[in-house]
């Protein structure tokens, strides 16, 4: 009796602790092989384990001891919750057998697995619901006995709460690296432009956040997605990516407009059909987070683990989720900066356009009137040297109205009109001369030149550009676009080394064509000291090539 009493003692103290030891930790790894330690201990089994409840069923995560590494690899992939271990999973009750052979719920043992006789399993209750099962057992030292299955249930009881603990530990601090990433983020955004971004929330989320791989991709067209920025492992390979859209995780995420997550790969366990993307193989737990300016789909934010990782927590995804949201926000701030910027910028421009215009451009004027009015009081030689000053005078002024032009561009935003084009296309090809071509333009170009006749100056425009850029070794050449007679003309005149003998002038051909298809002409003057003139036109009134309908 005395003994008795002893050994109940003992085993007493051996609970209390074993109750100590699970829960004087916070760090959810070491709890959980803690627990599987101290019950190990309590009914003096060699081997245990844990096996986490995935949210399908089934066994998420196993955490075993007893077994060295050696061993665990010989044996393979940890079990998925088959047999006696199922039978705990879904009856929710302990489970005491006495050997391990004779049961029929048994699915026996793997190749390269220990012998294991007696069982014994007990759900660990965390709040209303099972988070995972403890599994005991023996080799030859007998049958577990119905002490060892109380001691173990009291274990359970006060694991569940260890747990519960860990768990609440871990959001906090969940939550305080999504604090930190979302304040490091909109502080970032400060700084940035529109452009960069992207490029700025995957670099922060990158740099905080546990992960192995953020990656970002926008949609690209309708069924595709185009990776525009990558940090972590295969960086280089993958940036740049276009992959179709369809069953991937990104989409869902777009799709939802919620935070979506998969455990791993297809191998690992996770759905083939949610798998990241499909040409990244190998990835661990995954979520991808949408991210949008409004209702516009920016693109995707989705962060990966290696295998073998924790899994992302539905915590992280809430989280996941209110980041995202809060970066929608800082990407509208800074697209309302660029705004307002561009709006100042073109304010700016639009009041220099003005003083151009209504100050310079009239001095100009009233000179040039000046000089005029005193060449004809004066001898011809000087009378022909104030009339050079008075030309010199007239093509400031051209300059300056196309200048004006330009300045005023910026108003128009996106609408493209002809003398936009053509200076866009100057600015395009004239790269490689020494310097920038001189354009003016004369009367009312953007009312009367249909699209389609545009296109045709922009074509022309640089086809005798690359020509000049090319061959001609030009130091100057003047660009100019006027409206005579119901007829749109432009001239093109460099001071480089001609039209070689012998040269192809296919491109040349083709411009000549053009015109006459268009019922204008199109003339070439070339000589190899005064440079290349050409001067190619076509009537505004019908701007369709003939032929066309």
């Amino acid at each position: 009796m005395a003994a008795d009493a002893a050994l109940a003692q003992r085993r007493l103290r051996d609970l209390l602790d074993a109750n100590a030891s699970i829960v004087e930790r916070l760090d959810l790894e070491v709890v959980l092989r803690r627990i599987v330690e101290a019950a190990m201990s309590l009914v003096d089994a060699p081997y245990g384990a844990l096996g986490v409840i995935a949210r399908e069923g089934g066994i998420e995560r196993f955490i075993h001891v007893g077994m060295d590494a050696a061993t665990v690899e010989r044996i393979g992939h940890p079990p998925v919750g088959h047999g006696l271990l199922g039978a705990v999973i879904t009856e929710h009750t302990p489970i005491r057998v006495t050997h391990l052979a004779t049961d029929s719920r048994s699915a026996g043992f793997p190749d390269h697995h220990p012998p294991m006789d007696a069982f014994l399993g007990v759900p660990v209750r965390v709040g209303d619901h099972v988070y995972g099962n403890l599994y005991l057992t023996s080799g030859d030292r007998g049958p577990f006995s119905d002490e060892d299955e109380k001691l173990v249930i009291a274990l359970a009881a006060t694991a569940g709460i260890a747990i519960e603990n860990a768990r609440l530990y871990d959001v906090a601090k969940t939550r305080e690296i999504w604090s930190e990433t979302t304040a490091d983020v909109m502080a970032a955004m400060l700084e940035v432009s529109d452009e960069s971004v992207l490029e700025v929330i995957a670099e922060h989320v990158g740099a905080l956040i546990d992960v192995d791989l953020v990656v970002v991709a926008v949609p690209h067209g309708d069924d595709d997605f185009r990776v525009t920025t990558v940090h972590g492992r295969d960086a280089a390979s993958l940036r740049g990516r276009i992959f179709p859209a369809a069953g991937t995780l990104a989409a869902r995420a777009l799709a939802t407009q919620q935070a979506a997550s998969v455990v791993g790969d297809a191998e690992g366990g996770a759905d083939a059909d949610q798998a990241p993307v499909d040409w990244q193989p190998g990835s661990g737990p995954t979520v991808a987070i949408p991210l949008y300016s409004g209702s516009e789909p920016l693109g995707v934010l989705t962060l990966a683990r290696r295998l073998g990782a924790s899994a992302f927590t539905d915590a992280d995804l809430d989280l996941a989720f209110a980041f995202a949201g809060q970066a929608s926000v800082a990407i509208e701030v800074v697209r309302a900066r660029e705004d307002r910027r561009r709006l100042e910028t073109n304010r700016d421009r639009a009041r220099i356009a003005r003083d151009l215009h209504d100050h310079v451009i009239q001095r100009l004027f009233g000179a040039g009137l000046s000089l005029q009015a005193v060449s004809g009081t004066v001898d011809a030689a000087t009378s022909a040297v104030l009339e050079t000053q008075v030309d010199a005078i007239d093509a400031a002024i051209k300059d300056i109205r196309t200048v004006v032009f330009a300045l005023g561009a910026g108003e128009r935003g996106s609408q493209k009109r002809t003398r936009d084009r053509l200076l866009d296309t100057i600015a395009e090809v004239s790269a490689g001369l020494p310097s920038t071509p001189r354009i003016t333009f004369s009367g009312p170009l953007d009312s009367l030149v249909h699209p389609s006749l545009a296109d045709e100056l922009v074509g022309v425009l640089r086809e005798c550009l690359t020509n000049t850029v090319k061959h001609a070794g030009a130091h100057r050449v003047e660009v100019a676009v006027e409206i005579i007679d119901g007829a749109v003309v432009l001239t093109v005149t460099d001071d480089g080394r001609g039209i070689p003998e012998g040269s192809r002038l296919s491109g040349l051909a083709n411009i000549t064509e053009r015109a006459l298809l268009r019922g204008g002409l199109c003339t070439i003057t070339s000589e190899s000291t005064s440079g290349t003139h050409i001067e190619w036109s076509a009537p505004v009134a019908d701007s369709s090539p003939s032929g066309e309908s």
